[in-house]
């Protein structure tokens, strides 16, 4: 039995939520004053998720060019750099409404990409 329980189909509405409320989360959790890389992290990275989001190739891209398997490592790489800023760029000894969501938001993020398939379920179909 296979772990990879999250077809893309459903990873790729997550990325588009995620990518947004990554953009929106200083002003979401109330943070946006604190400046610096708390703010401009979550920012960037949301940014930067719409964007490879709309070039991979699943059911939500609409320039496909990015295969799936690469799209998960910047899913983990951009996620290990969320859940670990605060301790990189030194603002784990700010309000919880700092770094909390950092933190829990990398490590979700994470788990999701360790259970999302690799490939869209049609092109699965059709291989049979």
């Amino acid at each position: 039995m296979s772990y990879k329980v999250i077809p893309t189909k459903v990873h790729g509405v997550l990325d588009y939520i995620v990518a947004v409320a990554l953009f929106f989360a200083p002003m979401l959790f109330g943070f946006q004053d604190v400046g610096g890389a708390a703010v401009m992290i979550p920012m960037v990275l949301g940014v930067g998720l719409a964007v490879y989001s709309l070039l991979t190739r699943y059911e939500w891209g609409v320039i496909k060019v990015l295969p799936m398997p690469y799209h998960l490592v910047f899913d983990a790489a951009a996620s290990l750099l969320l859940a670990l800023s605060p301790f990189i760029f030194g603002f784990q000894d700010e309000a919880l409404n700092v770094w909390l969501p950092h933190v829990v938001v990398g490590v979700t993020v994470i788990l999701v990409v360790l259970l999302s398939q690799t490939e869209p379920e049609e092109k699965e179909q059709m291989a049979m």
